[in-house]
Parts: C-alpha cells; sequence; structure tokens
C-alpha cells in the first residue's frame, strides 16, 4: 500500500505566514475603491467586482518517484467572463495562496478588458517549488492538474495558459490530458503551446514586445526623443527577452538582476553576451565588465527606466524611497504595492500598469485561440503587426483617459478596463 506524504508542519507555519504577510487581492480591492471613488459604479456591479465568479480547489495526488504520494494544493479563479471565457495563467510555486490567485484572476479580467479582447479573467496555481521535482513528476502534476478541473476548462469556458515556472512542455500535458478527458481535439483549450500542437508564432517573446510597444507610445506621448537607460530586476523570460529587445533598438541596459543577485555597468551592459553567459553559468552574477551588486541595490540605481520583472509585491514603500527612475515599466503583475505607490506617485514616478505593461503575452495567447478555431495559423510578422496595433491603441486609450481624469496611469487603466466590463455587464441585464 503506497504512504501518503503530507505537507509538513513547518511548510504549512511559512505558507501561513504568506498570507498573513502578503494579501495580493487586498491590494485588487484598494486599486478598485479608488476606481468606484470616480466612477460611482452601480451597487451591485461594484459588489461583483470584488470578488471572483468562482474560486475551485482541489489536492493533487501524485505518485512520487520515491512511491510515496503526495498531496499538493491547487487553485483556479474564474474572476468574471462578462467580456468572454475566463483566462489566465497556471504557476506552479510554492509561494501560490488564494489571495494571489484571486487577485491574478481580478488584474486578467481588467487587462483583457483594456486591451478590448473579447475574454474574461481566471488565474491557476499550485503551492509547489517543481524544480524540485522529475520531469516525469512534472508531467504527473500537470495531469493531475486538469483531472481536477477539466469539467470548467475548454475554448468557451475558460482558457489556461503557462506562467511562473510553467512552460510550452507543460500545455501540451495539459491538452493531451484534456482531450482525452472529452475524447476530442480542443487546441484552443489551452494556450503557449509548442508550434506543432497549435502554438503562436511570436508567443515566446510577446509579453516583452508588448511592454516594448507601450513603452514605445509613452516617449511619443511625452515627447521623449532620447533612447532611455534601463535596469531591469528579473532576467528570466519577459525580462531577459525585453532586455534583449531594448538592447537590439539601442537603450542603454545598465543594471539586470535575476534570483541569485544582480549586475551594474554605468556604461551598458552587453545583452547578448549575458544572455549567452546566464546560459552557461545559470546566473547573471560574475559577469565579466560588470560589478555584483546586491539584489535590492538594483531598485536605487539611476535610471530613466526601471522594469520590475519578477513577482508580485517586489517593490514596497522602503525600496520605493530609494527608486531614481522617472518611469516603471510594470512587466511582473502587481510588483508595486498599493502604499509604494502612492509614494512615487508623490516623487512624481511615471508608472506603466502591469495589465497594461503586460499584456503583449494575453494579447498573442487571444491570437492563438483565434487561429485554433480557424485552423489557419499566421506568419510571425503579421503576429507581431497585430500586437503592436492593439497595444498601440490600449495605450492611447489609456493616455486619453489620464488626461481625462487627471489620474495616475494604474487608474486610468483601470478605469478604462473597468468601464468596458460594466458595459458588458448592463448589455447582459441584471436578471
Amino acid at each position: 500500500m503506497l504512504k501518503l506524504l503530507k505537507e509538513s508542519n513547518l511548510s504549512k507555519l511559512i505558507n501561513f505566514y504568506f498570507n498573513m504577510t502578503n494579501d495580493p487581492f487586498g491590494n485588487y480591492l484598494k486599486q478598485l475603491d479608488k476606481v468606484q471613488s470616480i466612477l460611482r459604479l452601480d451597487k451591485s456591479i461594484y459588489q461583483k467586482l470584488q470578488k471572483p465568479d468562482r474560486v475551485l480547489k482541489a489536492d493533487l495526488e501524485i505518485k512520487m518517484d520515491d512511491g510515496l504520494v503526495k498531496k499538493i494544493p491547487a487553485f483556479r479563479s474564474q474572476f468574471n467572463d462578462a467580456l468572454g471565457p475566463y483566462k489566465g495563467g497556471i504557476r506552479f510555486h510554492p509561494g501560490v495562496s488564494e489571495s494571489e490567485v484571486k487577485a491574478l484572476s481580478a488584474w486578467m479580467t481588467l487587462k483583457c478588458s483594456v486591451t478590448g479582447l473579447p475574454l474574461g479573467g481566471g488565474k491557476g496555481g499550485v503551492i509547489i517549488d517543481s524544480h524540485k521535482m522529475s520531469e516525469s513528476e512534472v508531467e504527473k502534476l500537470s495531469r493531475a492538474y486538469i483531472r481536477a478541473f477539466y469539467k470548467n476548462l475548454g475554448p468557451t469556458k475558460d482558457v489556461p495558459a503557462p506562467d511562473v515556472y510553467t512552460n510550452s512542455q507543460i500545455m501540451s500535458w495539459m491538452l493531451d490530458e484534456y482531450e482525452k478527458l472529452v475524447g476530442q481535439h480542443a487546441p484552443g483549450m489551452i494556450t503557449g503551446k509548442p508550434l506543432c500542437l497549435g502554438g503562436s508564432k511570436g508567443r515566446s517573446y510577446s509579453t516583452a514586445q508588448g511592454a516594448y510597444f507601450v513603452l514605445k507610445n509613452l516617449e511619443k506621448d511625452q515627447k521623449i526623443k532620447k533612447k532611455m537607460s534601463v535596469a531591469i530586476e528579473g532576467f528570466g523570460n519577459a525580462g531577459g527577452q525585453l532586455a534583449e529587445i531594448l538592447f537590439a533598438d539601442g537603450y542603454k541596459v545598465i543594471a539586470v538582476s535575476d534570483s541569485k543577485g544582480a549586475i551594474v555597468n554605468e556604461k551598458g551592459l552587453d545583452i547578448k553576451k549575458l544572455a549567452q553567459y546566464k546560459k552557461e553559468t545559470g546566473a547573471v552574477s560574475g559577469f565579466k565588465g560588470a560589478k555584483d551588486i546586491k539584489k535590492e541595490e538594483l531598485f536605487s540605481v539611476s535610471v530613466d527606466v526601471l522594469v520590475p520583472a519578477a513577482l508580485e509585491n517586489s517593490i514596497n514603500p522602503e525600496i520605493a524611497k530609494g527608486i531614481k527612475a522617472k518611469i516603471i515599466l510594470e512587466v511582473a503583475n502587481g510588483p508595486v504595492t498599493p502604499e509604494a505607490d502612492e509614494l512615487l506617485e508623490k516623487k512624481g514616478i511615471t508608472v506603466i500598469p502591469d495589465i497594461l505593461a503586460n499584456a503583449g503575452g494575453v494579447v498573442v495567447s487571444y491570437f492563438e485561440q483565434v487561429q485554433n478555431a480557424m485552423n489557419y495559423y499566421w506568419e510571425e510578422d503579421e503576429v507581431i503587426k497585430k500586437l503592436e496595433k492593439i497595444m498601440s491603441l490600449a495605450s492611447k486609450n489609456v493616455f486619453s483617459a489620464q488626461k481625462e481624469y487627471q489620474t495616475s496611469l494604474r487608474l486610468s487603466a483601470d478605469i478604462v478596463a473597468i468601464k468596458r466590463i460594466v458595459e458588458a455587464v448592463k448589455a447582459r441585464g441584471t436578471k
């Protein structure tokens, strides 16, 4: 008989402490309160936006390589589908919590709305350090997640995608498990797939590419003509790709960090060589021609643009006090706490909010859904042109709202998004 491997008391205490000291959904509600103070939404609609439509939970039982069975908590938050099917990634991370997936599903709802997509918002998470698992264990975990939630997923219900520590291979396993369960091909039930299974060209770097388009539109709106200096927190998928895009366009990327450390060179880093160095060593620290610094020191480097591209809540009030950048481009989800946001606004720092800045990923995920439905696929240049058009229009709408309401870009983006959701809710009727 298989023994049941339960979560240790220590890990339970760690997760409990994390949830008590970090409340992402509370941060979302604070944002919503600010929007309510301006738009004065109907009470019923305001209440609807204060909680997800549903939060699904399950304990995934995985037989590990050592023969033991481990119970792993998993979630899927479906926030609002007034505009279309729920859409949002699945992350495998030890810091996942119910509050986090609820917040991320709310922000996904706003993100899809602000970019004009016919989609709602969802998010999934599994409390696990998948780096400590074998490939076969990760596959079992991926398939177990779909078995737990598949009745609530599908092309017209809820469409997952990759997120933190998930990738195209994990999406492939999830797609395969779903199709086995429903007995038919359904490539549009999940995005971020490899090209051979119906993925979209351009998807792998779409978040970074979208952020680049938003930054270029801000430069145009604020009449900034020089090539600015940049510091990037998180030299991973999105952060690393954005660094390469900016470097190729002549920007001076002078500081980057990853989970292990940070480096700086005020004359600028050779991002191509740095990317190769990290591929070979697994870290940015020790890169020749750069100085090693502590990760938190990156935030106080004197640059024009600071890019938080790691996890949420990385910029708290203490960090915000030392920020010298003129612009913050939020490539991560929720990287600035509400308290820090207020401080940055008082300092006159322009914050390009996550629901606009990092929306390129969900835009190309939407393109993937469209191509799956047509069973016809676009070339990469066509995908990027369509992405630029959507990101430019979304940027223009947010910048216009800022001028109309005389408020921050974050609140302006929230206003644009929520007004569109409210319109859809009202059109559907109250009964």
